[in-house]
């Protein structure tokens, strides 16, 4: 069995390359089974423990590095994309939609995979209706966007409401299809059926670190933000499949948790899953203030994690997610005592340069160097002037 995993997650190595797909075989009753997928990540991505302070008696927190899968491909979304953009390629696309907010790492990872791959990609992103006649700027993610040409067109957040996302990506597939192009259409978040198995993937993954000895036991608990729905809908119905057997539970950052049950469901129904969303996930809120907004507490606790363990969370996603793990912790610590928990990092560090103002009251340690006028010059390496 290890050696068969092996030899399927070598035969995936050659960056940018079209594979052909085999599913696991734990994932036989899955349909339908894509075909063929993309190698845009840079997989396996490394497991770790991560020494989080203040941690219940005997509890173990294991660290999934998503964030670690690529620079301008980053995050979960470069799992998923693996699987869309082989679609794409397969009905002849020459370019690709997608939509999000106005800082969404899904919406930059597509713009620079699609690129990769000689594609076009225009971009709905969602912003506030004062600022939807100005330039968008080039902070975090838009500066990604914008370098590798990506056409965007803004819509604010209240169109965004009363149309929704599926008609403002039709709206746009129609006119470009009149224009002679050919688009494919790509989900928020790449969440949909297809997109799920890259988490599906990504536990088989996980299955092989674990037989390689990355860790000396199961894990008892699989945890991640909720944003769409697409990674919380693999990790779940895969887990459930697999003999990984763990807990999963997901932190939602946006909506709540009975919108994305029923989300969830209806990926798991487009898979033929056979099972209940409710039965295999456990969905917690974690929205706080709402979507991408933070409270001072939430970016006080990403700074004191980043300080404290050396890994940057986003303010958006996994820190909201790990922020509402460590506070059901210290609200409820038996229940957590001596259990062995794996924790996703989803990735999205460019979205915490958004949060440049919002930061700067809680970074200090900084000085002017004192230096004495009397000191003499000693020459070495890397002479600048």
């Amino acid at each position: 069995m290890a050696s068969t995993i092996q030899q399927e997650l070598q035969s995936t190595s050659e960056f940018l390359s079209l594979r052909s797909y085999h599913r696991p075989s734990w994932a036989s009753t899955l349909n339908p089974i894509p075909s063929h997928a993309f190698n845009l990540g840079h997989f396996p991505t490394p497991i770790h423990k991560w020494n989080l302070p203040n941690l219940p008696k005997d509890t173990e927190v294991w660290l999934k590095r998503d964030d670690l899968s690529g620079m301008q491909l980053s995050g979960n979304k470069v799992r998923k994309l693996e699987f869309l953009l082989a679609d794409a390629v397969a009905q002849g696309a020459d370019c690709i939609i997608t939509i999000g907010g106005i800082q969404s790492n899904h919406c930059r990872a597509t713009a620079v995979a699609a690129k990769y791959l000689n594609l076009d990609c225009f971009l709905i992103l969602r912003t506030s209706k004062l600022l939807m006649e100005k330039d968008p700027g080039l902070t975090g993610n838009l500066l990604v966007e914008r370098l590798v040409g990506a056409h965007i067109d803004l819509v604010s957040k209240e169109e965004y409401s009363r149309i929704g996302s599926l008609t403002l990506t039709n709206l746009l597939k129609e006119k470009l299809i009149k224009e002679g192009r050919k688009p494919y259409v790509i989900p928020v978040g790449g969440s949909n059926s297809l997109g799920t198995w890259g988490y599906i993937e990504a536990i088989r993954e996980i299955e092989h670190q674990l037989q390689k000895g990355t860790t000396n036991k199961n894990f008892d608990d699989i945890i991640s933000a909720c944003g769409s729905g697409g990674t919380v809908a693999g990790l779940s119905i895969a887990t459930w499949l697999s003999d990984l057997k763990a807990k999963v539970t997901a932190f939602c950052v946006c909506d709540d948790p009975d919108y994305f049950y029923d989300y969830v469901q209806g990926l798991l129904d487009g898979l033929g899953a056979g099972v209940k969303s409710r039965d295999i996930v456990k969905i917690e809120n974690a929205k706080g203030l709402g979507y991408a907004m933070s409270t001072d507490e939430e970016l006080k606790f990403v700074k004191e994690i980043a300080e404290t363990t050396g890994v940057i969370l986003d303010p958006v996603y996994s820190g909201k997610a790990a922020y509402g793990m460590m506070k059901d912790m210290a609200k409820n610590p038996t229940k957590w005592e001596g259990r062995k928990i794996l924790f996703i990092h989803t990735g999205g560090l460019l979205g915490l340069f958004d949060k440049n103002n919002e930061m700067a009251p809680l970074i200090g340690k900084w000085r002017r160097m004192e230096i004495d006028e009397s000191i003499p010059r000693i020459d070495g390496t890397g002479k600048m002037f």
